[in-house]
């Protein structure tokens, strides 16, 4: 007999301020204490799970909102200093809804299409909670009773490829834009990709290594990797689908492979293309590929890294690995990849992209 533990989903749909995670954040509670996922940095936790028990003890949506003020910190001994207020929505998990809000989520992975989940929740009514109510993505649209009503906002963020918490006049909607998680495609497989693989798995990216040889493209050499194609850097775009939310990493260490790897990546809309090696390496590979008549526009261009990495000193093939994962992260977020020291405005980005009617 499976016996299935009684869970709550618990997701900040509101944020005020400042805190350690935006809206979206989500964490999973079982009965029996275990949490996956966050929604702090670990101060508002332990709150969390017993507000979590009673959502299971009553079977029943609940909202919390933390106000983390020093004076409200001090009230609550966890001196938080974040200096906002964060909203909290609990949900308990029917595991036989197939449109519960676990399911839904789950429904946006592998798709490689972008999706919007929607929340609503209720600061105005705590005991009317609606909760995760809306998949909406270019495959597939489910609406739970009347909440179709926000359809056109939904559309909007999609379109917009945006997240945003909005205020009607008897109940807010967290929208959140899902996209696909981002695919690492790394040509070559020596034993530098090895410690790219294992952070690339940490941070629950795709991932597919692609290299000729046998003795050196094995599950056993990458056991978190998601593929493993033996194929000639030149048939990489036989092999791998690549698309908007693809990075490529190409460190065969061989000049003529890589070549031949670029020469293909260049066709397609990678966001990122990333070449391991010197700037001059980079420069002969644009002067062998102009010899062949092949002109890379600049926009193609600005898709390329090369010196791939951000500059933090990196000698080690780990240090290496951080320092190209961090640059691929800082470009899929549009960042610049610089000290958050010397950032003049907020770290977080708020969303103003539109008003609803």
């Amino acid at each position: 007999m499976l016996i299935t533990k009684k869970t709550v989903l618990a997701t900040v749909v509101k944020v005020e301020g400042s805190s350690y995670r935006r809206p979206g954040a989500r964490m999973l509670i079982t009965e029996d204490g275990r949490m996956t996922g966050a929604i702090s940095g670990g101060c508002l936790e332990g709150d969390a799970l017993l507000k979590a028990q009673h959502a299971i003890f009553q079977q029943q949506n609940k909202l919390e909102i933390y106000e983390t003020t020093d004076e409200e910190d001090r009230r609550m001994g966890v001196h938080l200093g974040c200096n906002g207020t964060i909203y909290i929505l609990f949900e308990p998990i029917i595991n036989e809804d197939p449109n519960n809000p676990v399911n839904l989520l789950r429904r946006t992975l592998g798709k490689r299409k972008d999706a919007v989940v929607a929340t609503i929740f209720n600061p105005y009514n705590k005991s009317h909670q609606t909760g995760t109510c809306c998949l909406f993505s270019s495959d597939e649209e489910f609406f739970l009773n009347d909440s179709r009503f926000f359809e056109t906002d939904v559309q909007v963020c999609l379109e917009q490829k945006t997240s945003v918490s909005l205020v009607y006049d008897d109940c807010c909607v967290l929208y959140q834009f899902i996209p696909p998680a981002i695919r690492l495609v790394v040509v070559g497989a020596g034993n530098d990709v090895q410690p790219l693989s294992q952070l690339a798995h940490v941070l629950g990216w795709e991932q597919v290594i692609v290299d000729a040889r046998p003795v050196y493209a094995t599950q056993e050499r990458f056991p978190k990797a998601d593929r493993i194609c033996r194929v000639k850097p030149s048939d990489v775009l036989s092999a791998v689908d690549i698309d908007e939310y693809t990075a490529v990493v190409v460190m065969t260490h061989s000049y003529k492979y890589d070549m031949a790897a670029l020469e293909q990546l260049i066709l397609t809309n990678c966001r990122f293309i990333g070449v391991l090696g010197p700037k001059k390496k980079f420069q002969k590979m644009l002067e062998d590929l102009a010899m062949k008549g092949i002109k890379i526009n600049e926009e193609t261009i600005n898709r390329i890294y090369s010196p791939i990495g951000l500059d933090i000193g990196a000698e080690t093939s780990e240090e290496i690995a951080l320092s190209i994962l961090a640059e691929i992260k800082a470009v899929f977020s549009n960042r610049m990849g610089g000290s958050l020291n010397e950032r003049i405005i907020e770290i977080h980005e708020r969303s103003t992209a539109w008003q609803h009617e």
